[in-house]
């Protein structure tokens, strides 16, 4: 179980998680979905649908730089998307009715408090991390410029090809190491609390750093089963967002007092 650990108010108090909370949490999670299916299939479906835009930018049309406008939409309606799994949860924690005017009108209203500055903040990692690809690909394959690199993939074999992708995913997992410390529980604090983002991100962040363990193999289920989801034509998203979606509501309920 949970231990706490003490902070200066109006900080939020942070507390130390175990293995066992994020088995908890997943199970609470896997409740709320088949309690509430048709809302976690409706959220999730947004994802589904982008994915679907993003594979048809790829391989349709065959240009790449139309992944980066059908990607953008991600960051900006992410954090509202995850809200209506946290709404759901919410409700059904506290025995509230789920009623779609109720559920959407709660994610709509989150454009008037802290949420869309947190999207920004998203957005600018979002478009930091792209410009950051561009010059590493530059860095690298620069000297492949003129080959069409979705009509030739083997480019990315070559010696040059191998060291850029490794240096690309080490450089990628910084940048999602920092965003997933600084929103892993501070959307859901936001949508629950009148704090600000900046509280938010702080208590988000200080709660890695107090579980560093913990939140690794957190984020790493994350990212196992996103991956995995998406493998099937982005159908398996449908059961993934929604779990992780729940059940990260429920670890934020056990990492904050």
């Amino acid at each position: 179980m949970a231990e706490d650990v003490a902070h200066s108010r109006p900080m939020p108090h942070i507390m130390l998680l175990e293995m066992s909370d994020l088995r908890a949490s997943l199970a609470a999670g896997w409740r709320d979905l088949r309690a509430a299916p048709m809302f976690g299939l409706f959220f999730a479906a947004v994802y589904v649908l982008g994915g679907w835009l993003i594979a048809w930018a790829m391989t349709a049309k065959g240009q790449i730089w139309w992944t980066i406008i059908a990607g953008a939409g991600f960051p900006i309606l992410g954090p509202f998307i995850a809200c209506g799994f946290y709404e759901v949860s919410r409700r059904l924690e506290q025995g509230i009715a789920l009623e779609w005017p109720g559920i959407l009108g709660a994610v709509v209203s989150q454009k008037d408090r802290q949420i869309p500055t947190m999207a920004a903040i998203i957005v600018v990692f979002f478009l930091f991390w792209n410009f950051l690809a561009h010059m590493i690909f530059a860095l690298f394959l620069g000297s492949a410029t003129l080959t069409n690199i979705t009509t030739s993939p083997e480019v990315f074999l070559s010696p040059e090809g191998l060291m850029m992708l490794a240096f690309g995913t080490a450089v990628g997992a910084v940048f999602a190491g920092v965003l997933f410390a600084l929103t892993v529980v501070s959307l859901p604090l936001l949508l629950d609390r009148d704090v600000d983002f900046i509280t938010a991100m702080i208590a988000s962040w200080s709660l890695v750093m107090a579980n560093p363990g913990v939140m690794l193999v957190w984020a790493g289920l994350i990212a196992a089963s996103l991956f995995i989801g998406m493998l099937p034509g982005f159908l398996g998203l449908f059961i993934v967002l929604p779990l992780f979606g729940h059940a990260s509501w429920h670890l934020y309920r056990r990492a904050l007092e």
